[in-house]
């Protein structure tokens, strides 16, 4: 069954672009896949080598997008980076991707290739119907691995019970392990333009092929 997802209003006030790709299946969980780190290390890591060469990292298309709009929600993107440039930083910088498992390699696959920001949620952990808006005054959570974060003037997405992840960093509520059995996909995009669609679609074959996604629904919310 879909996951019902709205955009508030107040954000697309702020920001008319905003969208959100989804894509939501069933997949195997795994540790690691060798052919999907191959191809991340060689053709994709060679691509952002090019566009950190060609633009510099805070003009990279969608990138320069997403910072534009942190701004405008009042959060800095210096100090509050959205995720696709915090892993294309790494890249240029050397230090490479932190291995996970497969869904969330595959999110960083499609982040860095798009520009976007990705992020994966168990839809066991969901709890009701998810909006996409901007943080609240005093807003935090626990994040990955990381301490609570300040999520005010982020644009997160929340259900029922509050906000569970964010184009810059989610929290441990909603994240992939290897238990997970239905996800949730969502692609955060700031652009006017068609990049949104071709990350869908190369992102649900990546899903199909790395994670063998199977009953792979797709749509875009406006």
């Amino acid at each position: 069954m879909k996951t019902e997802l709205t955009i508030d209003g107040a954000m697309k006030e702020k920001w008319q672009y905003t969208r959100v790709g989804c894509l939501q299946y069933r997949a195997e969980v795994g540790q690691k896949s060798e052919e999907l780190w191959k191809y991340l290390k060689g053709k994709v890591y060679q691509k952002v080598r090019d566009d950190i060469f060609d633009y510099e990292i805070q003009g990279i298309p969608n990138i320069k997008e997403s910072r534009a709009a942190y701004k405008t929600f009042g959060k800095d993107p210096n100090r509050y980076r959205v995720s696709s440039e915090a892993l294309i930083r790494r890249i240029g910088h050397g230090k490479g991707l932190y291995q996970v498992n497969t869904v969330v390699d595959v999110n960083n696959l499609i982040s860095i290739q798009s520009g976007f920001s990705v992020g994966s949620y168990d839809t066991a952990n969901i709890k009701g119907s998810l909006v996409f808006r901007i943080g609240r005054e005093g807003e935090t959570y626990k994040g990955i691995g990381k301490d609570e974060i300040k999520i005010e003037c982020l644009p997160v997405i929340a259900d029922e019970q509050g906000a569970l992840g964010s184009s810059t960093s989610d929290s441990e509520r909603a994240m992939i392990t290897e238990s997970a059995k239905e996800i949730l996909t969502l692609i955060y995009s700031f652009s006017d333009n068609t990049d949104l669609e071709q990350a869908l679609k190369y992102g649900k074959e990546y899903l199909e092929k790395y994670t063998a996604a199977k009953e792979v629904e797709s749509w875009i919310v406006k």
